[in-house]
């Protein structure tokens, strides 16, 4: 068994690899480095966290008519956590959700879920004080019918101080109120920012000296030893080289199924591409909360969400097939492979980036789409290039969001994750089966320093820029 070390040394003797360096491979790269254990991290790109379109912390669940209320009640805890551990990426602005009349559905089971879920974050923040990261849990949610939107309608935006109606005030404005049911909901489900992520763990991490992060590296094939697994990679240059390690976790986001097959482990799981697109919106000089717009996924009148960013930038989903989903878009895997076989097209487009004919007709869409329930949108632009990605699922059911990891064998797990906030408790199991099999100790712990918030938002609005994306996504919201 390793023996416990001071505080500011590490565990030596345990090594780990983490293949991938996506929100889970990040995330388990930060608390394997908190606990004082040798990590090195494998990422096949330039930087920490440059995937699929992250933009909202998913807490309960609520953009969701579908999900169960268990995976409704996980994810609010896995959000708390999350906020908890990078409360710099946070974007600190509500959501609104609405159903428009033509919708067969309604916000009902919503309503009595986001009841339930506001009991349940009173009870985490009872336990603990600390957990109070969405506001006071009696304003959890509002609800507005639409004689309260005609009312705010006309008031004077600056004098209105209730924190709420300033945010509902832009919506009442321009939302086509007619069109919607009633009531709407305003619930605290905060944004997240993929850059301001990455930046507090790449700058965290690049002082830790048992955690190495090895861009620019793929790993080509793994093989287990008596004692562990041998891994196989490539650097930049095309040179391969081999490392031995204790443990290996498969952090590999929609190629995990790749790395199951190196490591000879069978596994079923879907795969599914999407993408969001960047829009630019000048004559609007408000704070908005995001808005989701309910629909049938795959019609015409699929979900829509628009999601806020500083300098006039917004976020949009369309969950349909001219917009968010995809042809083909939703792959499985077979009994030859794990992996399942996403188009090569799309696979393109992650890998290499748009054809900008394609980025304006698809952004173009997703305006017209959200334009429908708020007329002003029409006059949005197209601002930037898409941020698309492709997301695991495991076992067959496309409606999973709440997963985390899986075990084969004494030394390998994988991390599959669908929502960014379940990479904590993933990586929270690993350590308990490290801690359960003798490896480490459970006090085991290394302080790290975290960068400051200037740090963190400079260098996030570098990654941004760096990566072909708007200097406004990295930049704090709320």
């Amino acid at each position: 068994m390793v023996q416990n070390r001071q505080e500011h040394t590490h565990l030596e003797g345990f090594r780990v690899a983490v293949i991938g360096g996506g929100v889970a491979g990040t995330t388990a790269a930060m608390r394997l480095a908190e606990r004082g254990i040798d990590t090195q991290v494998f990422e096949a790109g330039t930087g920490l966290v440059s995937g699929p379109p992250i933009c909202h912390l998913h807490a309960g669940g609520n953009l969701y008519r579908e999900i169960s209320l268990d995976q409704c009640l996980t994810l609010l805890d896995q959000s708390v956590a999350t906020v908890r551990m990078y409360p710099h990426s946070v974007n600190r602005r509500p959501t609104v959700l609405a159903v428009p009349e033509q919708d067969p559905g309604s916000l009902d089971s919503v309503i009595a879920r986001l009841e339930t879920l506001r009991e349940r974050y009173a009870q985490l923040v009872e336990l603990d004080s600390a957990n109070k990261v969405m506001g006071e849990p009696a304003d959890y949610f509002r609800l507005y019918q639409q004689s309260d939107l005609e009312a705010l309608k006309v008031k004077d935006y600056r004098s209105i101080t209730d924190s709420a109606d300033q945010w509902m005030w832009p919506v009442a404005q321009s939302l086509d109120l007619s069109a919607m049911k009633y009531p709407l909901v305003l619930v605290q489900e905060y944004g997240l920012s993929v850059f301001r992520l990455a930046a507090e763990a790449q700058l965290t991490l690049a002082d830790v000296p048992h955690c190495q992060l090895n861009f620019n590296h793929k790993v080509v094939d793994t093989q287990q030893t008596a004692s562990g697994w041998q891994v196989t990679y490539q650097d930049k240059a095309g040179q391969s080289h081999t490392t031995e390690v204790d443990y290996l976790i498969n952090a590999a986001g929609f190629r995990t199924g790749t790395i199951d097959d190196m490591a000879g482990f069978g596994r079923q799981r879907l795969v599914e591409y999407k993408a969001a697109y960047v829009a630019h919106w000048t004559s609007t000089e408000y704070q908005w909360p995001e808005i989701i717009v309910h629909g049938q996924r795959g019609t015409p009148q699929g979900m829509a969400q628009l999601t806020p960013y500083p300098d006039g930038f917004f976020q949009l989903h369309g969950m349909t097939q001219d917009v968010t989903l995809f042809e083909r878009g939703l792959v499985k895997s077979s009994v030859q492979s794990a992996q399942p076989n996403v188009d090569a097209r799309y696979v393109k487009n992650i890998d290499q980036g748009w054809d900008w004919d394609q980025v304006c007709q698809r952004t173009d869409r997703a305006i017209e789409h959200f334009a429908q329930w708020l007329p002003e949108f029409k006059q949005a632009e197209v601002g930037g290039k898409p941020l698309c990605g492709a997301q695991q699922i495991p076992g067959e059911d496309p409606s999973l969001r709440a997963s985390d990891v899986s075990f084969d064998g004494e030394r390998y797990a994988r991390m599959e994750i669908v929502k960014a906030s379940s990479a904590l408790t993933a990586i929270n199991k690993v350590l308990t089966q490290f801690e359960d099999a003798g490896w480490i100790s459970p006090t085991s712990h290394y302080v790290m320093t975290r960068p400051s918030t200037a740090k963190i938002v400079s260098a996030a609005c570098e990654f941004a820029v760096q990566r072909g994306y708007p200097e406004a996504l990295a930049k704090p919201v709320g």
